[in-house]
């Protein structure tokens, strides 16, 4: 049985075309079911419509409340009946209502080498910083920010000719194979767990 999955991102999309394209190329045994996007018109939006993915837009400031966007989200995702979410760049606190719907099924990836440059803005943090090598972190997302357990990390080197592009291309170039490979790890470990 192919496990479905939501795919929820806020910006360009790269790391759910990576996902898609494993999944159409037979690398990944899942079905994207459906992208989640809280800044409507980012170019994800049109990612996923070009590859046939239907595509819940939400304003968040547009709800009440993080309760009512979230439960507004949860709703869909029951609807398309989603086993597994999958944060893809998504710029949101994930809130307990969702985290409890989906215990142990969201995952994250981190574009630095967790523990280090936890946040927002890990590629710029690292680089600052002058670190020789940083990272891609997938894991499991908990309350905290990055705190998550971890399923898989890769180091990925700063060179010292490297500009904040050229080291944000190397670790997106890394993204784009773990982030997949480890989505198929974690399916095949639930689904041999009988969950």
């Amino acid at each position: 049985m192919s496990r479905r999955l939501a795919v929820f991102a806020s910006g360009t999309g790269t790391n759910f075309s990576a996902i898609v394209d494993h999944v159409r190329a037979g690398s990944l045994h899942a079905d994207v079911v459906l992208l989640v996007c809280d800044r409507p018109g980012a170019p994800v939006v049109e990612r996923a419509r070009g590859a046939g993915v239907p595509v819940l837009e939400l304003a968040p400031r547009r709800f009440a409340s993080k309760a009512d966007y979230e439960q507004t989200v949860l709703d869909r995702l029951r609807l398309y009946r989603v086993d597994v979410v999958v944060l893809a760049g998504y710029m949101r606190i994930v809130t307990p209502l969702l985290m409890a719907a989906y215990p142990n099924r969201i995952l994250n990836i981190h574009p630095a080498y967790l523990p280090e440059f936890p946040g927002k803005q890990g590629i710029l943090d690292a680089f600052h910083a002058g670190v020789a090598q940083t990272g891609v972190t997938v894991h499991l997302i908990d309350e905290g920010v990055d705190s998550g357990p971890i399923l898989r990390q890769v180091r990925v080197p700063r060179y010292p000719e490297d500009t904040l592009d050229t080291l944000e291309a190397r670790i997106h170039g890394v993204e784009h194979e773990l982030y997949p490979a480890v989505i198929e790890s974690f399916l095949n470990a639930i689904e041999s767990e009988g969950q």
